[in-house]
């Protein structure tokens, strides 16, 4: 089984606009390393700036042992040697993807009950994110499942790695991780971070605690 970070970093259109975003990237990847995974989401960007932004920092991923991942956007995984692609809902289909990319690329999956976890594992995915956990202002209006949700869909995992997300701060990680996920997955827990080096230092120094106590 494909080895999965346990801090997944994702960000969104308004991210991506920002006119440091690259420098900011870079220092999550030199502060994380290897414990990161960095996804690359922006349903509204142009793909041409998704996919510069990606070159500029392969290089940089290559070089701290950082994971990078495309959200939804397949094409641009395959064509800026991406690690892997993340899917939603209405993405396509886990099996579909995986007949274009074999096991060359990781693919994940957003979950939200029993029943999409088990068609993600049974489908081939390498981990799920779980949520929506806590109440989080990018998915307003939608009830949290809190850690219960994780509870309830660790059983049909199996051994699929499960991240928390939805509303996570460095505070609730030790309960999402009790729940039985493996790591977790934030947007504004470091985008919106006064100090973004030390928000990672932050979630990092919970998961680690957190798999001690917990593997």
């Amino acid at each position: 089984m494909k080895k999965i970070p346990c801090f997944h970093l994702v960000t969104d259109d308004g991210v991506l606009a920002r006119q440091n975003i690259t420098g900011v990237m870079k220092t999550v990847f030199e502060t994380g390393g290897p414990d990161v995974a960095l996804h690359i989401r922006g349903p509204s960007t142009n793909g041409r700036k998704i996919h510069e932004l990606v070159t500029k920092m392969r290089p940089i991923a290559d070089a701290t042992g950082g994971s990078l991942f495309l959200n939804d956007r397949l094409d641009i995984a395959l064509t800026t040697g991406a690690d892997g692609v993340h899917l939603g809902q209405r993405s396509f289909p886990v099996y579909a993807v995986r007949r274009l990319v074999g096991r060359d690329l990781t693919v994940g999956v957003s979950v939200h009950d029993e029943s999409e976890s088990a068609i993600a594992k049974e489908e081939g995915a390498d981990y799920a994110f779980v949520g929506t956990l806590f109440m989080t202002p990018s998915h307003d209006g939608i009830e949290p499942g809190g850690v219960s949700l994780m509870l309830k869909v660790c059983p049909v995992a199996g051994d699929m790695p499960l991240l928390g997300i939805g509303g996570i701060t460095p505070e609730r990680v030790g309960s999402v991780l009790a729940a039985g996920a493996k790591g977790v997955a934030v947007i504004r827990g470091v985008w919106n971070a006064e100090n973004p080096r030390d928000a990672v230092r932050a979630y990092l120094s919970e998961l680690n605690l957190g798999e001690g106590e917990h593997s």
